[in-house]
């Protein structure tokens, strides 16, 4: 079976023909321009897709919070404006009259790795992506759990400080607030405004730089408080962590040091793992939909 793959991001929408046996073919990426509105990224989705042919399906990998039974859009935050209620799935096959099946980006991710990836050989476990904001997704029994609502694993938003930071939600307090890749990077610029990326960051870690290790440091301490939480609600096999910042040793080996010091030592089987598919794991995942 080939299936045609999109995963809509904030920047870019990656896409590719996914064979059944997980090769992918004729992988490009365009323009998201999300900040322009859901009607342009659906734009750019279909006219990205035009450009392929000799498919059986379509599996879209998406931003926001998905339901999965109509395939439309139940909320996106201001990165895509106007992207919610998007009936994509219907879209989709009227334009293209093929099968088309709709999940969000981190379910999809999380698919991916425990087809091809990370989590492959796993029953159990949770997959978190630190970037603009921090994604997560659950596997239990081999299965990906959606929730009543088909929106569960919002671990960004879990209520760590009450009253405290404003998150892009509207509320206050969230994980994503105080541990997401975004606010590492704000918090190294209060420190050194000339650090404005989490590449400068690292670099400037790895050249000794002590402000820089004191900011990873006090990143580390918020994002281990939430990762600790999740260990003990939910016991899974592994942690599947993924984003731009994870696959630095230094901050992976830093977030799990100071996790692993709160994690009752009943639950210390939990293995800390990296997200191998980098950023074609949506695409796999997107596949998976049709691979039943």
């Amino acid at each position: 079976m080939r299936i045609l793959c999109a995963d809509i991001g904030g920047t870019s929408i990656k896409l590719g023909i996914v064979t059944g046996d997980g090769k992918i073919f004729d992988f490009t990426e365009v323009a998201t321009e999300g900040k322009k509105g859901g009607a342009r990224v659906m734009e750019n989705l279909i006219s990205g897709l035009l450009a392929f042919e000799g498919y059986d399906a379509i599996g879209i990998s998406t931003a926001g919070q998905v339901d999965r039974e109509n395939g439309s859009i139940i909320y996106a935050n201001e990165n895509i404006p106007g992207y919610t209620g998007t009936k994509v799935k219907d879209i989709l096959e009227k334009r293209f009259r093929k099968p088309v099946e709709v999940e969000n980006d981190v379910n999809c991710a999380a698919l991916g790795e425990g087809w091809l990836g990370a989590g492959k050989g796993l029953s159990d476990y949770l997959c978190l992506t630190y970037g603009t904001g921090i994604g997560g997704a659950i596997i239990l029994g081999g299965k990906l759990y959606r929730g009543t609502g088909g929106s569960a694993g919002e671990f960004g938003h879990m209520i760590l400080h009450p009253g405290g930071r404003e998150c892009s939600c509207g509320k206050k307090g969230c994980y994503e607030a105080y541990a997401s890749a975004r606010l590492l990077v704000e918090m190294a610029m209060e420190k050194d405004p000339s650090v404005t990326s989490g590449r400068e960051l690292f670099a400037r870690i790895s050249y000794g730089d002590e402000k820089m290790a004191e900011v990873l440091d006090e990143w580390s301490e918020e994002a281990s408080t939430g990762l600790a939480s999740l260990v003990h609600i939910f016991n899974p096999q592994a942690l599947i962590l993924g984003g731009g910042i994870l696959e630095q040793d230094t901050a992976a080996a830093a977030l799990e040091k100071k996790a692993r010091d709160l994690i009752m030592d009943s639950f210390q089987n939990v293995r800390f793992m990296k997200a191998n598919l980098g950023n074609k794991a949506g695409l796999y995942g997107a596949a998976t939909l049709h691979l039943k």
